[in-house]
């Protein structure tokens, strides 16, 4: 285990610039969002788009700073930034982290379209609908899911989620056991799914069991994917297979359009 007490505070500002310009990508989304629930603002949307961008860094930045915290401590990282903050890019070996980062986000991106197709039957029509009138920007996708989900879910929480596992069944001084990865990985990805709800029921009052179910699982077999890519490969790994996955889902969209 590593036993690194010491934030690197030029890893988290990286790493928290990396999710901030993710948040910052959202803003255009935020009136589309309401428009489609149909509710009026008591306030001019300038503002609320402020109050969002201060509540989502203020998020951001703890999540970033309990991952740079926590995950040294169970041997979770970001290879490429920590070896190019260290001046020693030339010495990493990149090919594993880029070809496992394509390959688990195509892979990802069809699942997730294979996924869709079989769950739209139970989805309600409305959400249907005001799915496909809600124009997501790319960069939106790129930034916000791609880095910015990625740095709270996994860098933040998976981190979180291994390390109280492994501090409340094994002895400080042990090697972090699989299977507190695995629980990490699982806990992290379920909430990844769940996070998703309140978008989704933007786009729709009729809230069914089926659109809970297709939401939660649907976000979580990704993350799965992802929280994997974040304990072998590190965090680069899950954030250029979410960027990828992405692109798969947009090019499945341009297809079927």
């Amino acid at each position: 285990m590593t036993k690194n007490n010491q934030l690197d505070w030029m890893q988290i500002l990286f790493v928290f610039l990396g999710g901030f310009v993710g948040v910052l990508s959202t803003l255009p989304l935020l009136p589309q969002l309401i428009s489609n629930s149909g509710q009026s603002l008591p306030v001019p949307i300038a503002v609320v788009q402020t109050v969002s961008v201060i509540q989502s860094s203020v998020i951001l930045l703890l999540l970033v700073v309990l991952g740079g915290w926590l995950a040294p401590k169970i041997n979770l990282g970001t290879p490429v930034l920590s070896a190019f903050l260290n001046r020693s890019l030339q010495k990493l070996d990149l090919k594993p982290i880029l070809i496992s980062g394509v390959v688990w986000g195509v892979l990802g991106g069809l699942l997730i379209i294979g996924f869709y197709l079989l769950s739209a039957p139970l989805l309600p029509a409305e959400f249907l609908e005001n799915s496909e009138d809600l124009s997501l920007p790319f960069y939106t996708r790129l930034l916000y899911g791609g880095i910015t989900e990625e740095v709270l879910v996994r860098w933040g929480l998976m981190s979180l989620f291994v390390w109280g596992l492994y501090r409340l069944t094994q002895n400080r001084e042990a090697s972090v056991k699989p299977y507190n990865y695995l629980f990490g990985i699982i806990l992290s990805a379920f909430l990844f799914g769940v996070g998703h709800l309140p978008a989704a029921s933007l786009l729709t009052s009729d809230v069914t069991s089926g659109l809970i179910f297709y939401i939660i699982v649907g976000n979580s077999l990704f993350g799965l994917i992802a929280g994997f890519l974040f304990w072998k490969r590190g965090l680069e790994s899950a954030i250029l297979a979410h960027m990828i996955a992405h692109i798969v889902m947009m090019l499945g969209e341009i297809v079927a359009a």
